[in-house]
């Protein structure tokens, strides 16, 4: 299934240079627009926001350096690049499971959601977008973006729970 999903999405890359052109940018640059997006909270209303920014932090901090690298250490995974013949638009080196990328901003979206809905999904939009390029990139799987976005969903709301149990019970 991993492999039949891959390549529906690959087949289409190094078809089109707009589609190529497009999908290296969703892939490697949206994401410093999601954290400028995150940043203009502070600017907006720091005293509001700060409390989401940390929890953001820390909860992508929790999902990509914890728990992606003590998995990756458990259950290393060569990229579909190495293993298979596809069409690759860039190379990125290490372990492919789960995805560092879906963790990180999979858990950015989640407590930004669970703040402001409507920003929320314009975030969880966004991560699907980076991660669905990855795997039409040729440097992901799809389970490695499933498993890492699991990671980062749960590792949000965590963060945001603990900081609200926290916070009432003061």
């Amino acid at each position: 299934m991993d492999l039949y999903l891959f390549n529906l999405i690959n087949q289409f890359a190094l078809k089109w240079e707009w589609l190529d052109v497009l999908a290296i940018f969703l892939a490697e640059f949206l994401q410093y627009f999601l954290l400028f997006g995150l940043f203009l909270f502070l600017v907006k209303d720091f005293k509001k926001y700060l409390r989401m920014i940390i929890e953001a932090v820390l909860s992508a901090f929790l999902a990509r350096f914890v728990i992606v690298s003590f998995i990756r250490w458990i259950l290393p995974r060569l990229r579909p690049f190495i293993t298979n013949n596809v069409n690759l638009l860039f190379e990125y080196s290490g372990s492919a499971f789960p995805s560092g990328h879906a963790a990180f901003f999979f858990a950015v979206a989640t407590v930004v959601y669970l703040y402001n809905k409507k920003i929320g999904a314009l975030f969880y939009l966004s991560s699907i977008l980076i991660v669905l390029a990855r795997v039409f990139s040729g440097v992901h799987w799809p389970s490695d973006i499933l498993a890492g976005a699991v990671v980062g969903i749960l590792s949000g709301y965590a963060i945001y729970k603990v900081s609200d149990y926290n916070v009432s019970n003061k």
